[in-house]
């Protein structure tokens, strides 16, 4: 959008249309919430155009261009209550003129259906109305409406829970429920894919409409492949969590098969809502599903993404678990359609991802990684994890040590407070417990652990390791003052991505300061 305002303001007129095209309906909701007939608000919206396009030079940041093209739309508003009404065609007979086909039945269906959604809405406040209209009707971001009507995203989100609240609990009408659900919401032909089981537990109490899929896969853990399904990559993952994790070959195919079998039924659903978070457990998570999704023909079922990173009065957001239900029930119906971009991102970065070179994953999150906001920071953590020059020491290594320095001596203290400091990672216990098992290994260890009797695993989740002590090994200290690298003293055989290093000698490392990955 910017670039096409940055043309346009510098002289380049045929970037305009674009810009007709994306700001039109916004347009013409805010004028027709002020003028209340359809045919005023596209006489405001087309003279505002008009004047913007003759205008634009005048424009001088191109981020400004919402706001300064509403207060024309508003400006024209005021001029058109004061002048002769003219006669305007409606845009959908418009439409049936510039050769849009449709059947006499769909039409009168259609005008019916909108008007007894806009009759609905009709009881709102302005406020509600504008952000119900530009959100469901126009699908307009939030970001987007935030912009334009200069009002916090927090209030937009208020707005529209109470606006929802409101339809639901005290119009008189059931079927404008049931319609303004079907077409904006979702009914029951939808499946929600959300990333654990609290999340999915709180959805189905009357959070949401349809079915629940829990995705259950560790992808920062392990190897991964473009082909996740492919019988052989499956195996060697199975392998991987089995032995660094504790979780049984059979269960974790088993698990797989099913998941993939339910996500293959998806032309069933009319809509598919993905619902994760800003941290890389979800962020692999969300571009695997969308590389999966981008091969696939979607038909007639709709994508539709909800991802945050943050929530009102949460000071430190970790994840969409910490919500109560009557939280997650303001995010209900705010998830965003994916398009062609977000599809095209998710699949080039889960490549990238899974790809034996970590530069391929580095240039591309040097790029314009805007259609998935959390992905750039979500993935040079990832990149963090990488043996560093030096010291050979991964930022969950570095972290640990750091800490346990620091007088943090309790395995569960010190996962909590390497989680809080690296919550973009959103590591879980048991990935945790593995990196702190290869620290303590001999014959170099990095650190002692003393009463340890067994690491926690999947099926025995709490032996006696809660009363272990953990201290710095003398070779853990020279490591973290940068006196030995692990890597040449210890070796690794270890997975980050698709890019296994092995061995005393590996071929990239990560450049703490340059925040990079450099070839060795």
């Amino acid at each position: 959008m910017l670039q096409w305002i940055e043309a346009a303001r510098l002289g380049d007129r045929e970037s305009f249309g674009p810009l007709v095209r994306r700001f039109t309906p916004m347009a013409y909701a805010v004028a027709y919430e002020r003028l209340r007939d359809s045919h005023l608000a596209e006489d405001a919206v087309q003279e505002a155009f008009t004047e913007a396009f003759l205008h634009i030079d005048k424009l001088r940041e191109p981020e400004a261009f919402p706001g300064w093209f509403k207060a024309i739309v508003v400006r024209q508003c005021h001029r058109l209550l004061r002048r002769k009404r003219h006669r305007t065609l409606p845009l959908d007979e418009i439409a049936q003129i510039a050769g849009v086909q449709a059947s006499l039945s769909d039409i009168v269906e259609r005008k019916e259906l909108q008007q007894l959604l806009h009759d609905a809405i009709a009881s709102l406040s302005a406020n509600m109305r504008v952000a119900v209209q530009l959100f469901y009707f126009y699908g307009y971001t939030l970001q987007e409406i935030s912009r334009t009507l200069d009002t916090p995203i927090p209030v937009l989100k208020k707005r529209l829970f109470d606006a929802r609240r409101k339809l639901k609990g005290t119009l008189p009408i059931a079927d404008c429920i049931s319609v303004f659900q079907h077409l904006y919401e979702g009914g029951s032909s939808m499946l929600h894919i959300v990333n654990g089981d609290s999340v999915g537990d709180k959805l189905k109490q009357g959070v949401v409409q349809g079915d629940i899929l829990v995705w259950r896969e560790v992808y920062p853990a392990g190897p991964v492949f473009a082909d996740m399904a492919e019988p052989e990559n499956r195996s060697a993952r199975a392998q991987y969590l089995e032995q660094s994790m504790g979780i049984p070959r059979s269960d974790y195919v088993k698990i797989s098969e099913a998941q993939e079998r339910q996500i293959l039924e998806f032309r069933q659903y009319e809509e598919i809502v993905l619902w994760f978070e800003h941290d890389l457990f979800d962020q692999t998570m969300l571009c695997y599903l969308l590389h999966w999704f981008s091969q696939q023909r979607l038909g007639g079922t709709k994508l539709s993404l909800l991802c945050i990173g943050a929530f009102p009065g949460i000071e430190r957001f970790r994840g969409l678990g910490q919500l109560s239900v009557q939280q997650m029930e303001t995010l209900s119906g705010t998830w965003q359609t994916i398009g062609q971009r977000e599809l095209d991102l998710g699949r080039e970065v889960w490549e990238a991802y899974a790809s034996p070179d970590p530069m391929k994953l580095m240039s591309l999150l040097q790029g314009d990684t805007s259609a998935l906001p959390f992905v750039r920071q979500a993935f040079e953590a990832h990149l963090a994890r990488l043996p560093s020059v030096g010291s050979g020491l991964g930022l969950i290594e570095r972290i640990t040590l750091e800490k346990v320095q620091s007088g943090i001596s309790s395995p569960v203290k010190l996962f909590q407070h390497v989680g809080d400091e690296l919550h973009m990672l959103g590591m879980g216990d048991l990935e945790y417990w593995h990196h702190l098992a290869r620290m303590a290994e001999q014959p170099h260890p990095l650190l002692h652990i003393e009463g340890l009797s067994g690491f926690p695993g999947f099926s025995n989740p709490e032996p006696s390791f809660r009363d272990c002590v953990i201290t710095l090994s003398a070779l853990g200290r020279r490591v973290l003052d940068g006196e030995e690298d692990w890597i040449t003293v210890q070796g690794i055989d270890e997975w980050y991505g698709g890019v296994h290093l092995q061995g005393h000698s590996v071929p990239w490392r990560w450049d703490v300061s340059g925040k990079r990955v450099v070839p060795m």
